[in-house]
């Protein structure tokens, strides 16, 4: 199994810390909550791995991204949505227990036997950390005229509460109303690659109405990351941090 190789080291906010990676070691980003130390490891596109207090939570895991089979075993899985590059029926396996519970929207939900389902708007507590579901769809991208990438009303982000943290994780969206509309978020992750999701402009347009403390672009392939960077020179209170997430 790889090991997590932290080497710490302080930033302006006080209640996060990084690990720089090793050769071999997942990248991972340590920040500390009320409650205990939430590790983020990036895994690749829209797949992360987080561990807190004791459990792990796999999100959107996908055999492309990592040997799963090597990774620690799931206590919550968390699938945005259905389309293949983020439910992978054999990364799931791999880190599936009997034990483990998959939190998914609908038509995931529905090729998970056991999983959870969630509606955009719910808000549940699972395996103790409060989940709230946010709407992630399309409002300008399209795959034919009517007809989005993602429809309103299927994708779910979701919100997760570690102790006196907030994390948003996207998924599949633009810069919708009901983003722009978040509170007190203090890391958050948002997708930035054309035609699916969101252009640099829209992501820091988003960052800018609901001001993340972190923001984290991800599942963004060959978008330059420099762009949103640039974006956002002036924002001083949103640190933008870049890992390997295309």
């Amino acid at each position: 199994m790889e090991k997590f190789l932290p080497a710490l080291m302080s930033l302006p906010f006080v209640f996060f810390a990084v690990t720089a990676p090793a050769q071999g070691a997942l990248e991972t980003d340590t920040i500390r909550t009320s409650e205990g130390d939430l590790a983020i490891a990036f895994l690749g596109h829209g797949s992360l791995m987080l561990s807190f207090g004791g459990k792990t939570i796999h999100v959107d895991p996908v055999s492309k991204e990592a040997d799963y089979a090597k990774l620690p075993k799931a206590d919550l899985v968390l699938v945005t949505h259905e389309h293949s590059d983020h439910l992978d029926l054999k990364a799931l396996a791999a880190i599936k227990t009997d034990k483990t519970i998959v939190v998914a929207n609908a038509n995931a939900a529905g090729q998970v036997p056991g999983a959870v389902a969630m509606k955009n708007g719910e808000a549940k507590t699972v395996q103790g950390i409060r989940i709230e579901a946010v709407p992630a769809y399309n409002l300008v991208h399209m795959r034919s005229p009517g007809n989005p990438f993602h429809p309103k009303g299927t994708g779910n982000g979701y919100v997760l509460t570690f102790g006196d943290k907030r994390l948003y994780i996207a998924g599949d969206s633009e810069n919708t109303p009901e983003m722009k509309g978040l509170k007190k978020i203090d890391i958050a992750f948002l997708p930035m690659n054309l035609p699916y999701t969101m252009t640099p402009e829209m992501v820091a347009d988003a960052a800018k109405a609901f001001r993340p403390k972190i923001l984290y672009p991800y599942h963004y392939g060959d978008t330059d990351t420099a762009k949103l960077t640039g974006l956002l020179k002036g924002e001083k209170d949103i640190e933008v941090r870049i890992r390997r997430m295309k």
